[in-house]
């Protein structure tokens, strides 16, 4: 059996802090990443998913499927600089809890995301 290939992936929050990295392997699914981002959610944040529904992923400019694994989402990680992804989260809070069922996105500037500029509008 071939060595699994590990990605280093850490997760850019709406304020700009990060979760990790932590050091997945490629058959790692997106359920699994999001499973782990709800689990480690720092203390002391204004907005809290409550379960892996509230969260989307997004990887150079893509919305990541749950079902999907690390490997098949295709991430460009032989280029990044120091081999760490950056993933950023976007939280949609349940719809019971929000009037608007708008998500909260909030980019921060990111080379690795290609310069997206920093977008409040949604929020």
């Amino acid at each position: 059996m071939p060595d699994e290939e590990l990605i280093d992936i850490k997760f850019r929050l709406y304020d700009g802090s990060d979760i990790g990295p932590f050091r997945y392997s490629s058959a790692s699914t997106v359920d699994m990443l999001k499973q782990r981002i709800v689990s480690d959610w720092p203390k002391g944040k204004t907005i809290v998913p409550k379960a892996v529904t509230e969260i989307k992923l997004i990887s150079s400019g893509k919305i990541l499927e749950n079902n999907k694994t690390v490997g098949q989402c295709k991430i460009p990680y032989g280029e990044v600089p120091g081999g760490v992804i950056i993933m950023h989260v976007v939280v949609q809070p349940s719809l019971a809890k929000t009037k608007t069922g708008n998500y909260i996105f909030i980019l921060t500037n990111c080379s690795i995301c290609m310069n997206v500029p920093f977008c409040s509008s949604l929020a």
